[in-house]
């Protein structure tokens, strides 16, 4: 049981979020249970919207995005974003079950997503202090400076909803997948 209070229906959550959540509802076909848990302040849900729509729209595909999302929410131990992206990753970015298992190792059968992703674990597990090496092979991978920052995003947005779920234990509302 989450640790901190999920609105248990669109109508329960404050009203300033319900027509945030009523158009994650529209968009979605359901409210997933992190966006009712962020719900319970406003501020916080419409940020959290802006930021991953605007993500939508950056120079990274959506296999990368989804990639990155699992490699930190492993180095997380982040049960609920394990979960929910291993299920967008097979049904929305298509990937197979294989490069999902790699990805949450932070590896890939494709050699540049591979430099992406252990680029976004050192971010993650170094809070950013990368070293020259790190930053050199990213780039001699392939990577514009307007993707290293895009990744940088992408491992920023997972660490806060990791955090996120990780103190309020959030109920798991997507097919279950535990941390290695």
């Amino acid at each position: 049981m989450s640790r901190l209070t999920i609105p248990e229906s669109i109508n329960d959550a404050p009203e300033a979020s319900q027509p945030l959540l009523n158009a994650v509802k529209a968009k979605l076909g359901m409210v997933p249970n992190l966006f009712r848990l962020v719900a319970n302040n406003p501020a916080a849900l419409k940020g959290y919207l802006a930021l991953s729509e605007s993500l939508t729209e950056g120079v990274l595909p959506i296999q990368l995005q989804e990639a990155i999302a699992l490699a930190i929410a492993e180095v997380n131990r982040c049960t609920y974003c394990l979960s929910a992206h291993s299920f967008i990753a097979v049904n929305l970015a298509k990937m197979a079950d294989s490069e999902i298992k790699s990805n949450r190792s932070g590896l890939s059968q494709d050699p540049k997503i591979q430099a992406a992703l252990q680029f976004a674990v050192a971010v993650s597990e170094l809070n950013g202090r990368v070293n020259d090496q790190l930053l050199d092979a990213v780039k001699q991978a392939g990577y514009s400076d307007a993707e290293i920052i895009e990744i940088i995003l992408h491992v920023a947005l997972n660490t806060w909803t990791n955090s996120v779920n990780n103190v309020a234990d959030t109920d798991v509302d997507f097919p279950l997948v535990i941390p290695f």
